[in-house]
């Protein structure tokens, strides 16, 4: 299984079913979903990159998405040439390898993250592409166009290349290390239509596996950061691309783990670069989710950390890494006079803004009664002065168990194999007995809802089913009922007679209600005739 280690497979995938389930996690889905939890893809990321490799042509398919022009040529086969050609640079550049082996690097770890050598000299890259002049490179941010004279020149020139993977580990540009005392020291591609810098995380590609295994990411700020903590095993790192850290960086990260954690400088330009970080992650925030600072020595980054001291202490300090919520509230009041009235009312006013951003509903209340403790109020009157409700208030679900303690029965296993049945053979919706089901249920409601989809669709899959659904009410209950269904060993004319059995288990279901009504009825002298004559039908039926 690729979402969890493993000794034993439990991992299973049915073709006709369109869906993959593991017996052990029970991680479970289709094409779609797969792509989305195991590359960390939106959904219209994920079809767009399964109707690409299936040759299929999205209706609002845009040339941005694939970098290719209509009619023109594939911007990320060009990269992944200039790529080829910067690795095979590297091998014959004895001062570029001389300088990663300095910083302590072997040849795998280069050949894992791909890294290059672009070498000096003003147009090599004639040598990888013929026509030098063709616009894609430079719509590939590799070369540049002089502003006079129209002469054309590389972009990387004498520097140490960091190839940057796409989720589908396509090259989309480049990051470059000068090797001696030039600036920029680094440089990056130019935004593109493949590349944008808010979006993209270095090494993300590489980390992904580590990051499930952790079940944590570390985000630093360089490349050579993640390569080389990814030299001292530390493989769950990824770095931002030299822009600040954005809160589409934040919800990418939270596709693939539970866990983030910013490691920064600790000097005041690390600690500025770490508030906005909390900032932008506040929107994104789940109860189920945690972010989380580390702050190195000022003289120190990851890289030299881990190269100066190893990776036990580096992992040592990574687990004394500060919650979101202590770092929000102390850097919230290292900001105010604490010892005076003035400095506490601030104190609230500072956390106003950043309160009401907070997603995750507990953390926001914890944090409204550690506010309250430490300006010396209540919760309930911080919640006030920060517009916060602090009373919790449910509201009333249809169908909601009485108020005397009743409660609503559990889901009916007949209702629950009816389902699995119909996403095993969409055309039996079409003989279900709406007048039948519980609508109490969630299969039921479910069940409704496919029987309504499938006098549209009769020969529609499961998996299409589950996808027409994704977005509903109903998606969760077809989903797992799909995965419950890979453990069904009855396929064909078999499984229809299981759904018309329980077809039959629901009509008899009903008959045994309908006798207990009457039955009272009886026993008040309050039964008509019809009703009499109905009771005596029903209980014959019953005893055969």
């Amino acid at each position: 299984c690729p979402f969890h280690s493993e000794k034993t497979p439990s991992f299973t995938v049915s073709p006709s079913k369109q869906f993959y389930h593991c017996f052990g996690c029970g991680a479970h889905g289709n094409a779609i979903s797969f792509l989305m939890e195991y590359q960390g893809l939106g959904y219209v990321d994920a079809v767009k990159d399964l109707a690409e490799s299936a040759g299929i042509k999205m209706p609002e398919y845009e040339p941005r998405a694939t970098g290719q022009d209509s009619g023109g040529p594939d911007l990320y086969e060009i990269m992944e040439r200039a790529t080829g050609y910067y690795r095979e640079q590297l091998k014959v550049a004895p001062q570029a390898i001389d300088y990663l082996k300095g910083r302590g690097l072997t040849g795998a770890i280069a050949a894992r993250f791909g890294i290059g050598y672009a070498p000096a000299g003003w147009q090599n890259l004639q040598a990888v592409f013929s026509d030098y002049g063709d616009k894609a490179l430079k719509d590939a941010g590799l070369v540049i166009d002089a502003e006079e004279g129209g002469r054309r020149y590389d972009r990387f020139r004498d520097r140490i290349m960091f190839p940057i993977l796409n989720q589908r580990g396509s090259v989309i540009g480049f990051g470059g290390r000068v090797l001696g005392a030039g600036e920029p020291k680094y440089l990056n591609s130019p935004e593109t239509s493949l590349f944008e810098k808010g979006r993209e995380l270095y090494g993300l590609s590489q980390a992904r596996s580590a990051i499930r295994t952790t079940g944590r990411a570390l985000v630093v700020e360089g490349y050579m950061d993640v390569v080389a903590l990814a030299q001292h095993g530390i493989e769950f790192s990824v770095a931002t691309l030299g822009t600040a850290t954005s809160g589409v960086h934040v919800q990418k990260l939270f596709r693939q783990t539970d866990e983030i954690v910013f490691c920064f400088d600790g000097d005041a330009a690390g600690r500025r670069a770490a508030w906005h970080a909390l900032e932008v992650s506040l929107a994104v925030l789940a109860d189920n989710k945690a972010v989380r600072f580390l702050f190195l020595p000022q003289e120190d980054d990851p890289d030299s950390y881990v190269r100066a001291h190893g990776a036990p202490a580096f992992e040592a300090m990574l687990a004394e890494a500060r919650p979101l919520s202590e770092f929000l509230l102390l850097e919230l009041q290292r900001r105010v006079d604490m010892g005076t009235l003035e400095g506490r009312s601030r104190l609230i006013a500072e956390a106003k803004p950043l309160l009401k951003r907070i997603a995750a509903p507990a953390l926001q209340l914890q944090l409204l009664k550690q506010l309250g403790a430490a300006a010396d109020m209540t919760y309930e009157q911080v919640g006030t002065l920060t517009d916060i409700r602090t009373t919790a208030s449910i509201e009333p679900r249809r169908n909601a168990p009485p108020s005397s303690g009743a409660r609503v029965p559990a889901e009916g296993a007949l209702e629950q194999l009816l389902l699995r049945c119909v996403l095993n053979q969409p055309r039996l919706a079409l003989e279900l007995p709406l007048d039948l089901l519980d609508v109490q249920h969630a299969s039921s409601r479910a069940l409704v809802a496919l029987a309504e989809f499938a006098s549209t669709a009769p020969d529609a899959s499961g998996a299409l089913i589950i996808e027409h659904f994704i977005s509903t009410a109903h998606a969760r209950t077809l989903i797992d009922a799909q995965a419950n269904s890979m453990g069904m060993q009855i396929e064909g004319e078999d499984q229809e007679i299981e759904f018309r059995d329980a077809l039959q288990c629901l009509e008899d279901r009903r008959a045994r209600g309908r006798i207990k009504v009457l039955e009272k009825k009886i026993n008040a002298g309050e039964v008509s005739d019809a009703e009499k004559a109905e009771y005596n039908r029903l209980s014959l039926r019953s005893s055969h």
